[in-house]
């Protein structure tokens, strides 16, 4: 999940900070290494939170 939305999102930014420019896959992929590093362990560390959180509301509608 991190791999995929890190790549989408480093992708979208890029685009929209710089436009389609003549080095912007090397821009994006440095950007997309960074974003990767950050989205990891983020969502390592939220992902039991929101699990518990989503139990919590769906054991309550039921």
């Amino acid at each position: 999940m991190a791999l995929l939305m890190s790549c989408i999102m480093s992708f979208v930014i890029t685009l929209f900070n710089v436009g389609f420019i003549e080095n912007v896959l090397f821009i994006w992929l440095k950007a997309w290494a960074f974003a990767f590093v950050v989205a990891f362990p983020t969502i390592n560390l939220v992902a039991p939170v929101v699990n518990k959180l989503v139990k919590i509301v769906v054991t309550n509608n039921q």
